[in-house]
């Protein structure tokens, strides 16, 4: 059977995006399945695409490619098929139509479904019967605008079937429509079993991740973390995703201070090494039309706090087995929630335990299974009375004749052996690794068997704004189908700061490739202590990432001492700094430290006053006066004693590669040596250190 997903576009990120892209790849098993993205905004897919499964797209609006349509003039004229008030109307053109048009004309496919309204109003009026026509809904009877809510059902009598993601929304759709005869059911949506690790439940971190979308009520889960800080300071919650809601939530956490506590990091195309960090995973939606997230994160073992909304939370979700749901729109109630599960490890471990469990009954296999059996009986329904009677006879009559009276079906053809090369020379390295790293902070590279060739490789560790390499050796696998493996420890390597990019290199020909980056697992370093002493006495931080064009790199820190800055907290008319010193003695007359980048006139210090063994903490009230400077700017030290050197201030230690993007902190007034009085705020720079700018 052929398969065919409509999508609007399979080239970004998003749940219709993810699990349409989950199911295609588990029917891709055993039919033959194409993924016709509508646009083509990226030169690869941002999520995974099973190699099976065939993508194909409609419209390049790729500015720099060949095949690009923007200068279409078809490109200038709205669509007339695509409802108005369907939000992403103002994408489909005339030339959206016309391409869809000729593909659902052209098309061999025995199937073909659609998965958002402009799709299925699109299916419904230019589909042939040809094949089986079906819709699907990825969001819920009650959420679209009137307008799109009133073609969608006009174009429903033209499909063979109609598939929610819930039994709800499928039971709503019913009793709104019951005259209607195409067929409504429900089909959840399928989340693999991640390739990344699982949770340890160990780090103090929650993460929430979705659309910053008015709907997903992260102001209410915001609000709710605050009350839990209140008790628990030293946990942290991650909200993944974008959205127009960003502006609105950063202000939210501004508001209740806290700065240290939640951080929006943006969209992340592997949500799985993600979940794997967290201990507890957060959705306080008003309403979700299904919850992949949830299935993601009990996937890694995470137990999820949810709100108990229409329609997905509570038929995933069993309260007080395998997560909490609680009432939904209550800050108070999801705060107590999150606290039960933060205070009690073991049953946290039981929950996550739990959960692994039963989100086994939402395996892309099952998943694909119930989807085969809708498309099966779709057919049959088509199929005419004589026909049917024709194929019971048949097959009753096969049922009587002997074994051997039957026609045996001829074998299957043997394939013609593959041509072998006439030369024995090593194939072309196409080297892709994965890498995990481990509680001391060392990082491990496993660089895949299939993507390299030869008897002696090795890992190059090249500096990318200068001529320093490190060599590895790759450690030979045991299996044909194992990795090749290399370890870095702090101890044994020696790296300095900044980015390096990482290759393969094969001993016999020193052919050199740049390592793709597989599955990068940074979960060892939320709960990893940097090692007391390294080679030269330096101390040493290492964050692996992938490159925005898909590559495996390293971002290193290494300084004689270092101030790890744990809280930097904004107050009225004051900030304050508070830090833990590394590979220096905190000892009398410490002072942290402002060096203006106008020259040393401008340079201030205030007493930083000892809190423990290694840890201080430091206000600021005032400024030197204003320079000429549009943004005057201060890069932050400490001099941890009288004739102390001065370290810098920063915070470099976890898993985040870039702190100016996820690390944000309010202004505030501060009075000036002379003149009025200033607003300055704390920021991070490139290199992860700690500065205040004023304006």
């Amino acid at each position: 059977m052929k398969i065919v997903f409509l999508l609007h576009n399979a080239y970004a990120i998003g749940g219709t995006v993810r699990s349409t892209l989950n199911l295609a790849g588990a029917l891709a098993a055993r039919h033959e399945v194409e993924i016709v993205s509508v646009f083509r905004s990226e030169d690869r897919p941002v999520l995974e695409v099973n190699r099976k499964v065939r993508l194909v797209q409609l419209v390049d609006e790729r500015r720099d490619a060949q095949t690009y349509d923007g200068e279409n003039p078809l490109m200038a004229r709205p669509s007339t098929v695509v409802p108005p008030a369907e939000v992403l109307a103002h994408r489909y053109t005339e030339l959206t139509d016309e391409r869809l048009r000729d593909f659902l004309d052209g098309t061999d496919a025995d199937v073909v479904v659609a998965t958002r309204p402009a799709l299925v109003v699109f299916l419904a009026r230019h589909g042939s019967r040809r094949y089986l026509r079906v819709g699907q809904e990825h969001l819920s009877y009650d959420n679209h605008v009137p307008d799109v809510r009133t073609a969608q059902n006009e174009a429903f009598r033209h499909l063979d079937a109609f598939v929610t993601v819930s039994a709800q929304d499928a039971a709503d759709h019913r009793d709104r429509l019951p005259r209607l005869r195409t067929r409504i059911t429900d089909i959840p949506n399928a989340a693999p079993r991640p390739k990344a690790e699982l949770s340890d439940l160990q780090a103090p971190l929650v993460v929430a991740a979705g659309r910053l979308m008015p709907v997903k009520r992260y102001d209410l889960l915001i609000e709710a973390f605050a009350k839990v800080v209140a008790v628990r300071p030293e946990w942290r919650l991650r909200i993944y995703g974008q959205g127009p809601e960003r502006a609105t939530l950063r202000a939210a956490v501004d508001a209740h201070r806290l700065n240290d506590h939640v951080f929006l990091m943006g969209p992340h195309p592997r949500m799985e090494t993600e979940w794997a960090k967290a201990s507890v995973a957060a959705v306080s939606s008003d309403w979700e039309s299904f919850g992949m997230t949830i299935l993601e994160a009990m996937h890694a073992g995470v137990p999820v706090v949810a709100t108990d909304c229409p329609h997905g939370p509570g038929e995933i979700i069993t309260d007080g087995s395998d997560g909490l749901l609680v009432p939904r729109g209550d800050a108070d109630a999801f705060a107590a929630g999150l606290l039960k599960l933060i205070e009690d490890p073991d049953q946290r471990r039981l929950m996550g335990e739990a959960a692994r469990e039963s989100v086994q009954r939402f395996a892309p296999r099952r998943i694909a299974d119930q989807y085969e059996r809708l498309f099966a009986e779709l057919r049959e329904a088509r199929t005419s009375t004589a026909t049917k009677v024709t194929r019971r006879v048949r097959r009753a009559l096969g049922a009587l004749l002997p074994q051997s009276s039957r026609p045996l079906e001829a074998p299957p053809a043997t394939p013609p052996a593959a041509p072998q090369p006439e030369d024995a020379s090593p194939r072309a390295l196409r080297p892709k690794g994965r890498c995990t790293t481990d509680s001391s902070g060392g990082v491990r590279i496993a660089v895949n068997a299939s993507g390299v060739s030869g008897e002696s490789l090795t890992l190059v560790l090249r500096h990318r704004h200068g001529d320093d390499e490190t060599r590895v050796p790759l450690e030979r696998p045991k299996t044909t189908k194992s990795p090749w493996t290399a370890n870095l420890s702090h101890r044994q390597v020696t790296l300095a700061e900044g980015r390096w990019d990482l290759h393969v290199e094969r001993a016999e020909d020193g052919a050199r490739r740049r390592l793709k980056a597989g599955l990068v697992e940074q979960r060892g370093l939320l709960t990893a202590r940097p090692t007391p002493s390294t080679p030269g006495g330096a101390f040493a931080w290492w964050i692996p990432y992938a490159t925005k064009d898909g590559y495996l790199a390293l971002r290193t820190f290494r300084r004689p001492a270092h101030v790890e800055a744990t809280a930097l907290r904004t107050g009225t008319g004051s900030l304050t700094v508070e830090g833990t010193l590394h590979g220096a003695e905190l000892g009398e007359g410490a002072v942290l430290l402002g060096v203006s980048r106008d020259g040393r006139p401008y340079d201030f210090e205030t007493p930083a006053t000892p809190t423990g063994e290694r840890t201080f903490r430091a206000g600021i009230t005032s400024l030197p006066r204003p320079t000429d400077a549009d943004k005057p700017l201060w890069d932050l030290f400490l001099r941890p004693a009288a004739a102390g050197e001065p370290v810098r201030v920063g915070r470099i230690l976890g898993d985040i590669v870039d702190r100016k993007a996820t690390d944000k902190h309010p202004s505030t007034t501060l009075a000036t040596s002379s003149g009025p009085p200033t607003e300055a705020r704390f920021f991070f720079t490139i290199t992860n250190d700690v500065a205040i700018s004023a304006t």
